[in-house]
């Protein structure tokens, strides 16, 4: 059956409003997705008529081939959400071997007809943006916004840049414009500077005649009894005179409904706020096939704007790894992903996904006809930073020297300094993740912290002084050699996968460090210590061959310097636990772990003693040297009987406890 106008269809507490696709509960909207929604409107438009199994999969799946499974898993969660069954209400009834059928009494009516018959006629509606073409994965969003606006009628879309919000506001507008009787009005902010002429921009593009310095109230009089989608584009550089108009209007004239897109909230009364997510990408612990990589809405844009731009890209299970990566590693950000796509024709998929590493990606360009802000993503991320207080910019350069995910006790420790306190550390973080400019998850019970890669690259490239960068390297290594230290006596007691998760995130900061005391310009003396500390969490986490290279990396920086330190005694003792998991009992690994128990007997550290002689006798033992194993072990455990316990600056058992790896 075909709608024409706002035509409403009830039944039981349910309201059915075919032209917006918005479904509501006693007025509250109901979540519903794409699919059920075909299918529930096809049954309500048609009550105690059958429709046949086959002529709903080719309404709800057109062109594809697919079980009828798929048909009765949708036609389940309906039928759940109805309450289908429960309390006497009945709605869908299966008809044996023809189909289903909706059973509830159907009731029709239109919905304030004469309001968008007005409003159409006096309306200007011809400055929509040429509706998206293939709108991945936005579907579900595009469902609840317009339910959210029904109901609240003040929805602000809020995102990082890029994201997407714009397109999903242009696509809402087209999907919404015949349930307001054409009455769209689309405010493209971002073209001004001076926010003292908002009001009077809207009130122009209205065809109204502005006399004065504020056309508000002329304004509020003409909407005030009209029925109209005001959608304002990008508002985050005029926020506070944006919020203070849609708030007015929100308040004065109560049938426009708001739609505003923004980096950040608007925080006035009324509005209700939506968070466009970005695309979603494979798992990191998927292996991706090519059938993998097509069921993820990140892969399918970038295959699709690949093609689109004249490559021949068929994806198969060899080339889906490198999508999947490339579009891990712009975070699923779908301005991102289209600029990369573009590359394919000319780089070929892996040299586009080598380029990505290089500051070059933030300079690839865009359509043509994109919005200035859009055309690079150096263009788009110096939108957002030229938006930011002296502090914010301050504070995001500092964050920068993270790798990863980093937790608020990190960000704390190595951020403040004397001429940003905490205080103010605190404050420009919430304005930043208010800014989409930070993003939040938690992992296990503690919320950690992120800035996208693309993100990062960008900061890096702005001005920071090479003192500012080592003070804030000593200040991250130095940081991380307390929390290897700290996993180091934890690791074992951690019983839960995400509280193991956890540590294993904080493990990119770690080796980003050591890099860094390593490598040109760094600091070896923290690198040793950090190795040292960081060795038997590697260890413990059964990552050999990375304690194997820190251990020895840290062991040559020690050449030269003072030897025989507890630094040198943990080192030897990992790389000799280490390489005898990796390559068996060989000469090198018993040279380090005889070197590790020299220090330790010189040092009089009875625990670590005990500690290393438990390896040693793994290590004879694996070795078949089962009597010189027995001799040269009881020997020393005899020396070892009544000494004192470890000096108090010495490190703790080595070997079987914090030395063993978790696998073997």
């Amino acid at each position: 059956m075909t709608t024409h106008g706002k035509e409403v269809l009830s039944f039981g507490p349910f309201r059915l409003t075919a032209s917006e696709r918005l479904l509501t509960k006693d007025g509250v909207p109901v979540d519903l997705g794409a699919r059920a929604y075909e299918i529930l409107t096809a049954l309500v438009s048609t009550p105690n008529e059958v429709i046949s199994k086959k002529d709903l999969l080719s309404l709800v799946w057109p062109n594809v081939t697919v079980e009828e499974g798929s048909l009765r898993g949708q036609m389940a969660s309906l039928r759940k959400m109805l309450g289908d069954g429960k309390d006497g209400a009945r709605y869908i009834t299966t008809v044996a071997g023809r189909g289903y059928c909706f059973v509830a009494p159907v009731s029709r009516s239109l919905g304030e007809p004469e309001a968008a018959s007005a409003a159409a006629e006096s309306f200007r509606n011809a400055n929509l943006p040429v509706r998206p073409a293939g709108l991945i994965d936005r579907e579900d969003d595009l469902q609840r916004v317009a339910a959210q606006l029904e109901v609240a009628r003040f929805v602000t879309v809020v995102g990082l840049g890029g994201v997407g919000k714009t397109t999903l506001a242009t696509a809402l507008g087209h999907h919404l414009i015949e349930a307001f009787g054409g009455a769209v009005l689309f405010v493209d902010l971002s073209m001004l500077s001076d926010s003292r002429l908002v009001t009077s921009t809207v009130a122009s593009m209205l065809g109204l005649s502005v006399r004065s310095d504020d056309a508000t109230p002329n304004l509020i009089a003409y909407l005030r009894d009209k029925r109209v989608l005001l959608i304002l584009d990008t508002c985050e550089h005029l926020i506070e005179s944006v919020a203070t108009f849609a708030s007015c209007v929100f308040r004065e004239t109560p049938q426009v409904h708001i739609l505003a897109t923004s980096r950040e909230a608007l925080q006035v009364d009324g509005e209700q706020i939506y968070r466009l997510e970005p695309l979603a990408c494979p798992p990191d612990d998927a292996m991706p096939t090519a059938a993998i990589a097509r069921s993820f809405p990140a892969t399918q844009l970038f295959v699709e704007r690949a093609a689109a731009s004249g490559a021949r890209l068929d994806l198969d299970d060899a080339d889906a790894p490198i999508v999947v990566g490339i579009c891990r590693k712009l975070d699923g950000v779908a301005l991102a992903i289209e600029l990369a796509a573009r590359r394919v024709e000319a780089y070929g998929l892996r040299d586009t996904a080598a380029l990505l590493d290089q500051r070059l990606t933030l300079l690839w360009l865009g359509s043509r006809t994109a919005p200035p802000r859009h055309k690079t993503l150096q263009a788009t991320l110096d939108w957002s930073y030229r938006l930011l207080s002296s502090v914010e910019r301050l504070v995001l350069r500092r964050l920068a020297v993270f790798v990863g995910h980093f937790t608020l006790d990190a960000m704390l420790a190595v951020v403040t300094s004397v001429n940003v306190d905490q205080t103010a550390v605190l404050g420009a973080i919430d304005s930043l993740i208010a800014k989409s400019m930070v993003t939040t998850r938690p992992i296990g019970a503690m919320m950690r912290y992120r800035l996208l890669d693309t993100t990062r690259t960008y900061i890096l490239g702005t001005e920071i002084t090479d003192p500012e960068v080592a003070d804030l390297a000593v200040r991250h290594a130095n940081y991380f050699r307390r929390w290897s230290e700290q996993a180091g006596r934890e690791w074992a007691a951690l019983s839960s996968g995400a509280e193991r998760e956890a540590h294993l995130a904080d493990l990119n900061n770690v080796r980003a460090a050591l890099e860094w005391c390593f490598g040109e310009g760094g600091d070896p003396e923290i690198g040793i210590k950090l190795a040292a500390a960081a060795a038997p969490v590697l260890l413990a986490m059964s990552l050999l061959s990375e304690c194997y290279r820190w251990s020895q990396h840290a062991i040559v920086a020690l050449e030269g310097r003072t030897r025989g330190e507890p630094e040198e005694m943990q080192l030897q003792a990992n790389l000799g636990v280490a390489s005898m998991h990796m390559n068996g009992p060989s000469d090198a690994a018993r040279a380090a772990l005889d070197r590790s128990l020299a220090i330790a007997e010189a040092g009089g550290n009875v625990l670590s003693q005990v500690g290393i002689l438990g390896t040693l006798s793994m290590f004879c033992t694996r070795d078949g040297e089962f009597k010189t194993c027995a001799g040269s072990c009881k020997a020393r455990a005899d020396g070892c009987r009544g000494r004192r316990g470890p000096s108090r600056d010495g490190p703790g058992p080595i070997g079987r406890g914090q030395g063993a790896p978790l696998h073997r």
